[in-house]
């Protein structure tokens, strides 16, 4: 992940909302962004990111799966935490870049 401005991370983490919102609607999906954001808020443990994966699992191949891998890993990345204090990784590399 490259250094970037908060703006840059604020601007990253809309686009990302709503590629999470456009796959929610294509998988025809019944968790919502809301929800996404909460399971990243609240992480406890490496598993939880998988939780996210999961509510995009539709059994599909493994390109579709790459997909899914791909928007929620930038979705861990540039969503809060509460584990860092309600940052997301990216501010949290700005902050000790600064």
């Amino acid at each position: 992940m490259e250094t970037e401005s908060k703006q840059q991370i604020l601007e990253r983490r809309k686009e990302i909302e709503q590629e999470l919102v456009d796959m929610l609607k294509e998988t025809e999906n019944d968790s919502t962004l809301d929800h996404i954001r909460d399971v990243i808020f609240h992480e406890e443990d490496n598993d939880d990111m998988m939780k996210a994966v999961a509510m995009f699992d539709r059994g599909g191949d493994a390109s579709e799966l790459s997909d899914v891998l791909e928007l929620v890993t930038d979705a861990w990345n540039y969503f809060p935490h509460k584990v860092l204090g309600g940052i997301s990784p990216a501010e949290q590399i700005l902050k000790h870049k600064n």
